[in-house]
């Protein structure tokens, strides 16, 4: 019943807010610009001067009997255009939130995934800007000490999990940012942390699984990251079992072409970081999966060369049907889906692991967050 009834205590909230939208100053929001200095552990906290915030968890688990699963848990937040009229009301719109939480079991050939999206308002959910603690309902992650602990709980698949880096936080980009397009203030503030030993437990339904693996945390913060020429994304993280970690992102412009600030990051075995440009590396697609439910046609399968890294990398997908069409929270259809990799790195073998975001292909890319 209570699942019944968030959807209308949602839009209760929204009409008792809109009463008051006539009140309300329109909010400015701070862009992601060059010069920005991080600060640990303070920029895992969120950012509410700026428009668009994520943090998103991805990983890879294994169970004692070698049963293999990903994972995906995520937490958007996205501003209002207003100020609030009454910034201490629990009814205040100054912030929505959003989660996607989903499940690749490779072994049962199975993909699971929900959604969430809630305001602040009765305690539903939040991000806390004094200390790294992000929920919604009963998502959640934070931090403690040294760790990072994971929680989502569903009917179908849940997890419990216990974070910890093995290196320091990564920053993308030149100079603070990561620019999306050239304009001023088309970025984000982006860094990972691309290699944290995870341990916990996955339920699968009311069976629980004590799992131990790796997991790769994004997050970023900007307030006009995309633009109208541009049609999608597709973005690569990889971990690589010669320690070292890769991310890649292609930004597809609505013409054909490739935006020119696409870009990416090498972390290497002792933590250090290199950026790499649109012309130091390769991806293309070794064939196409289409989608049963939206019609979207995808790649499906891609060779990613990186000639200054030495590596020459091929990455299959661990299921075909990793969509997740999320229609009562981000309204963005995309495939986020566990990887294998293969290849050579320094013409030597390599085997690794990694997850593939690919938006705007089910659907013309809107920029709704």
């Amino acid at each position: 019943m209570l699942s019944l009834l968030r959807p209308l205590i949602l839009l209760l909230l929204l009409a008792v807010s809109s009463t008051t939208s006539a009140f309300a100053l329109p909010k400015v929001y701070k862009q992601a610009l060059p010069g920005y200095q991080y600060k640990f552990p303070k920029d895992h906290f969120s950012h509410d001067q700026f428009r668009t915030e994520w943090w998103y968890y991805t990983g890879h688990l294994l169970t004692d009997d070698k049963r293999k699963f990903g994972y995906e848990l995520t937490f958007f937040r996205t501003g209002a255009d207003d100020q609030p009229a009454n910034k201490n009301s629990v009814w205040k719109m100054d912030n929505f939130y959003l989660a996607h939480f989903a499940v690749t079991d490779e072994n049962g050939k199975k993909f699971s995934y929900r959604e969430k999206l809630n305001r602040a308002g009765l305690r539903l959910a939040g991000a806390r800007e004094d200390a790294y603690y992000v929920f919604n309902e009963g998502w959640s992650v934070e931090k403690i000490g040294e760790h990072y602990l994971l929680r989502a709980d569903a009917p179908d698949y849940s997890i419990h999990l216990l974070l910890d880096s093995l290196k320091p936080p990564v920053i993308h980009g030149v100079n603070g940012v990561s620019q999306k397009a050239g304009c001023v203030g088309c970025a984000s503030h982006y860094y990972s942390m691309t290699r944290l030993k995870t341990i916990g437990t996955l339920f699968a339904g009311e069976k629980p699984y004590a799992v131990t693996g790796l997991s790769w945390m994004d997050h970023e913060f900007g307030s006009n990251q995309l633009t109208t020429d541009q049609s999608g994304w597709d973005w690569y993280s990889i971990q690589l079992d010669d320690n070292r970690e890769l991310m890649l992102y292609i930004l597809r412009r609505t013409d054909g072409t490739v935006e020119k600030q696409s870009s990416g990051t090498i972390v290497n075995a002792d933590g250090t970081s290199k950026h790499i440009s649109l012309a130091d590396f390769a991806i293309s697609p070794t064939g196409s999966w289409t989608s049963s439910k939206t019609k979207g046609k995808y790649p499906m399968g891609w060779k990613v060369s990186v000639p200054s890294a030495g590596l020459d990398l091929v990455l299959s997908p661990n299921l075909l049907d990793q969509e997740l069409v999320t229609g009562r929270s981000t309204a963005i259809t995309y495939w986020e889906g566990s990887v294998t990799v293969t290849g050579s790195s320094n013409r030597k073998p390599v085997r690794g692991q990694g997850y593939v975001e690919m938006t705007g292909y089910a659907e013309k890319f809107k920029q709704k967050l």
